[in-house]
């Protein structure tokens, strides 16, 4: 029986080059977004597990290795980092947790019967949240939102830091 084989970062490329080279300007825009989420209104773990799951749910590889990676820099464990998927019935999760986590599911999962994100849903997260840290909330759900695309399309190389993620 043969070992299947891994490929690594170093064997990877994107299918786009890095989209700086091309509109500078998003350096700049990425900046802003992570100002404005890491303000400290929510912790940072929040946004780090609001962005795993959006990952998850798009079938992004890049997005769900970045946030596992950034997630154990942050010394979080390996039961709350695996348990992502299937938050709703591990234990290792807050309250406030949960009603993010159920937030950015709702942004990105279709309901063709009724609004995304109902009134009882924004009353739990607003019992969580204050505004500004709903705001930071949905700040962070959009700034992933703006990333999938570019994850699904140009592949960045998963596993590799921004800046070097990229194949010319």
């Amino acid at each position: 029986m043969s070992t299947p084989t891994t490929t690594t970062p170093d064997n990877l490329t994107s299918r786009l080059p890095d989209p700086t080279e091309l509109f500078p300007e998003m350096t700049s825009v990425a900046g802003g977004m992570i100002k404005a989420t890491h303000n400290g209104s929510i912790p940072r773990t929040t946004i780090s597990l609001v962005h795993l799951r959006a990952g998850q749910l798009v079938g992004s590889t890049y997005h769900t290795v970045r946030q596992t990676g950034e997630l154990r820099k942050a010394g979080e464990t390996e039961e709350r980092i695996t348990s992502v998927a299937s938050w709703r019935d591990a234990p290792y999760f807050t309250d406030a947790e949960r009603v993010a986590l159920e937030l950015v599911e709702a942004v990105l999962t279709p309901n063709p019967s009724g609004q995304r994100v109902p009134d009882e849903l924004y009353a739990r997260a607003s019992a969580h949240y204050d505004d500004k840290a709903l705001w930071t909330l949905t700040i962070a759900i959009g700034q992933i939102c703006f990333f999938i695309p570019v994850a699904l399309i140009a592949r960045p190389i998963p596993g590799k830091a921004p800046g070097k993620n990229y194949t010319s």
